[in-house]
């Protein structure tokens, strides 16, 4: 994961090729671009940033402007570097009446950052999102692509400690 000094994320010829590998497998299983998206995300520091598009773009013949209207309309997308571990606290009516702010603060004391946020480590990402689809387990989380439901804030420090040693993959 290579970082251009103008904050433009610069392609290494070996995560080019990983890319190119994945976006290729579009043209055979179009209904799985979000997949595949997700996918080279994961190969990108957690993000989806413009120059990524555009080789997307390229490689799979969607215009750039409708590549990017769909990474940037789906909340787990992103067009900036994120961390490691992208901590998604559910910001949605249920997940709040059942505490989720009590969650969110153990969350962001024990990561030492707010939501928006990365920890100075590049290890994680605090962000709110809208629902998670677990309503009836709120408050609810995600750490990348792991729900966590029915949290406390005492569950919710010990399993981002767990994070922090490695405990949790």
């Amino acid at each position: 994961m290579d970082q251009a000094t103008t904050n433009e994320y610069f392609i290494s010829p070996a995560t080019e090729k990983r890319i190119r590998d994945i976006a290729s497998r579009y043209k055979k299983e179009p209904h799985q671009l979000m997949n595949i998206l997700l996918d080279i995300q994961r190969e990108t520091s957690n993000s989806f940033p413009h120059s990524v598009a555009a080789l997307v773009s390229r490689i799979i013949g969607i215009p750039e402007a409708d590549l990017y209207g769909f990474v940037s309309f789906y909340a787990m997308f992103s067009t900036s570097a994120r961390g490691r571990y992208v901590v998604r606290m559910c910001h949605s009516a249920p997940c709040h009446v059942c505490g989720a702010q009590g969650v969110m603060d153990a969350i962001s004391k024990t990561l030492g950052i707010k939501p928006g946020e990365t920890s100075k480590d590049g290890q994680f990402t605090l962000e709110y999102c809208q629902c998670l689809g677990v309503c009836e387990f709120a408050p609810a989380i995600m750490v990348n692509d792991t729900v966590y439901r029915n949290l406390t804030p005492g569950r919710a420090a010990t399993l981002m400690e767990d994070y922090q040693r490695g405990d949790v993959m």
